[in-house]
Order: structure tokens, then sequence, then C-alpha cells
């Protein structure tokens, strides 16, 4: 028997990683989080092999060639996203149900692979700006890849309505506890 995915998407900011950690922290008998490979370098104290598998863009472009992801797409200029497919068959294997925290357009795709196996979750902000206050206050990008990051927000906000569901974030405990039941219903379910 193939295990379920349950993907959260949103734009950078909204939420959604502090969501999935909270749910990873309360049911580790039942999810495991997927580890996305990226071209990206590491931020702060990302781990490679545990926040994402970093790879060479070379590297990637191979896996890509030999089939290896489910999904991936180029999410900023030269900066690539995937989800290997070992990955998912790893989790599987162990059981499990596999938890992505992942951009709106690669969850989209999961999706759209996984009909019958797959709850997808749109994360929502309260706002715009509150979203880039989030974003600002990371302190993490240039002003420049902030702008990027803001105009690329904007444009997936428009996504939200080919999301099974819309959690919205106005309150981290509330989203929490709704994240919570989405999980419990759809993985219980036959």
């Amino acid at each position: 028997m193939k295990g379920k995915l349950i993907i959260f998407s949103a734009p950078s900011g909204a939420g959604k990683t502090t969501i999935v950690r909270h749910l990873l922290n309360k049911y580790p008998d039942k999810i495991e989080f997927s580890i996305s490979a990226s071209t990206r370098e590491p931020r702060g104290e990302e781990v490679d092999g545990k926040d994402y598998y970093f790879i060479s863009k070379d590297e990637f472009l191979h896996k890509i060639a030999k089939q290896e992801f489910i999904e991936f797409e180029e999410v900023y200029s030269g900066t690539f996203y995937g989800t290997l497919r070992s990955e998912v068959e790893r989790i599987w294997e162990k059981g499990k149900h596999v938890i992505f925290d992942i951009d709106v357009v690669g969850g989209l795709r999961l999706r759209s692979k996984f009909p019958d196996q797959a709850l997808s979750i749109f994360v929502q902000p309260p706002s715009l700006e509150v979203l880039k206050d989030r974003l600002r206050g990371r302190g993490t990008d240039s002003e420049d890849k902030l702008k990027e990051r803001f105009a690329k927000a904007e444009h997936e906000l428009s996504f939200a309505d080919r999301f099974d569901v819309i959690l919205k974030n106005y309150d981290l405990d509330t989203a929490c506890a709704e994240a919570e039941k989405l999980l419990l219903d759809f993985i219980d379910k036959d």
C-alpha cells in the first residue's frame, strides 16, 4: 500500500514551515518530512540532508535527465528545487505518510500527479503587508532578493483556490490546530 501525501504550500513567509514543523513534532509516528533537493546555498543553520539536499546545478540537471524527480521547478532564476522520487518512496517504505513544505507550483504539480493520495493545503497569510514584514524580519535576503520574493508572493496568492483547502494563518495556534484536524481526518480516511 502506498502512503498519502500532505502538501503545504504558500508564498514564502506565510507560516507553512512553522505549521509543518508543529505537525512533525506532534505526529512523528504518522508522518515524515519530504526533504527537497535545491541548488541554492544553505541559509543560516540549515543542514544538508535535513533541511534540503543541497546539490550543484549540474547534478540537479543530471537527475532531471534521469527522471529522478517527481516534480521540479526553477523557482528563482538559476535556482532549482525538486522532489526526488526516492525520497517519497523512502518514507512510504517506513509505513508513514509524506508531508511537504513546498512552493505553490510544486504543490499543484504533486497534487496533479497523485490526485487520489494527496491533500493540498494553501497557507494564506493575513495580508501581503504582513508577509512582507515577515520576510524582511528574517534578515536573510538582500533588498533585490526581497523584491523578487514579494513579486512571486503576489503571484502565488492568486493560486489559493486551486488547492483542496485554504488554511488562514491569521493566528498561529489556531492555524496549527486546524492543520492537525485536516491531517488526521485525511490520513484516517480510506
